[in-house]
This record gives structure tokens, sequence and C-alpha cells, in this order.
């Protein structure tokens, strides 16, 4: 009975990838967290905008950049973003933000991609990205306590489990996450990450 428990685990698995890759595509689906305030206001203006051009948001974030800087990412639904997309995201949403008003504050307005050590924003993303390392924050406690640092593994519709090393305070241990519970998610900078995605963004870049 092993072997077809592991035959029928392995094609659940691989069900769940390609569910990942198409919701990858889909300009809407939703972020698992967003924004408050005036970041919030921000973001439910311009999603409207970027959805017709293919764009997803990541977030926005205002800083105390140059005085006060907006910074908006985005990227493709295949996860790509280039310079001239920049460019065309900027030019499409800085008049309407003059116009609304919303930062009443002179401000500089920054789009940018997500990076390599991204933000995790959306189920595919995670189902991307499985494997890698993450910092992860929640709004709960789980294992007492709120931050985690770990190896991304068997992504669900409902969560993941999180591997994490053994330190010299703690024993390796895999913690399973809600997407419900989480506040904040990036990924890690490491070589392999660097590897994976200059190798996606070539593939991409050969379609």
């Amino acid at each position: 009975m092993e072997p077809l428990f592991f035959v029928v685990s392995s094609i659940t698995t691989w069900v769940n990838h390609m569910n990942a890759i198409e919701r990858m595509d889909d300009i809407n689906e939703p972020r698992l967290f967003e924004e408050d305030g005036v970041a919030a206001r921000v973001s439910a203006l311009i999603i409207p905008l970027l959805k017709p051009l293919g764009f997803h948001l990541i977030c926005t974030k205002l800083l105390s950049l140059n005085g006060l800087t907006l910074q908006i990412m985005v990227e493709r639904t295949n996860g790509t973003m280039t310079i001239k997309d920049c460019e065309i995201v900027s030019r499409t949403v800085a008049p309407l933000l003059d116009i609304e008003n919303i930062i009443e504050r002179k401000y500089h307005l920054e789009v940018s991609s997500p990076g390599i050590d991204r933000p995790l924003v959306r189920k595919s993303d995670f189902f991307h990205w499985q494997g890698h390392l993450a910092k992860i924050e929640t709004s709960t406690i789980i294992d007492g306590r709120q931050k985690f640092r770990g190896k991304l593994t068997d992504i669900t519709q409902s969560g993941f489990t999180l591997n994490i090393e053994k330190t010299a305070d703690r024993e390796e241990a895999n913690i399973f996450i809600p997407f419900s519970n989480i506040t904040n998610a990036r990924l890690i900078l490491t070589d392999e990450l660097i590897r994976d995605t200059l190798k996606k963004n070539k593939d991409c870049a050969n379609n």
C-alpha cells in the first residue's frame, strides 16, 4: 500500500503545481494580505488600471526617501517586469494619482519589479517558489512565535509547511502555516534562488 500512497501523493502534488501555473496567469487572483491607510487607498485606485494592461500589483508602500516616496511594486502575470513595463505603469497611474490627490504632500513616484528576494503575496507565489527559503510573519502565535525562517514545502490551497533547520536553541521542525495567518512573507536571497530566477526570466524571454 505504501507505493500506492506515494503515487497518489505525487499526482496530487503535480496537479497542485499545474493549477498554480494556471493561477499565475490569472489577473484576478487576489492577494493574501493588503496594505492599510493611505497605501491601501492608492492600491484600490490603481488596481483597476493595472489589470487591463496585464499587471499584478505586488504592494504599495510610502517610504521616507527623498522626502517622501510612493513605491509601487508590480509584475506581469508571468512574473516578468522590464524597464519599459515600469515606464508604462508610471505613465498610467501618475495622472490619476495627481487628480485624486490621495497623498497631499509632495512625493516621488517609484515603480519597480519585486526583485529576486521578492514578497510572496499570492498563493501562486508560494507554489511557484516552493523549495526556496523564506521569511514569514503571522498574525497569531504558532509554535511559540510569529516570525519564521525556513524552506517552503508541501504547498496546498489552505497553507504550506515550513521546514526549519536546527539551530543552537531549536530542533529541526516542520511547521504548517495557514495562508489566512500570514501578515508578511518574502523570499531569502540565496545562490539557488538567483539561479532559478535567471532561468525563469530566460525561459519567459524565449517564449
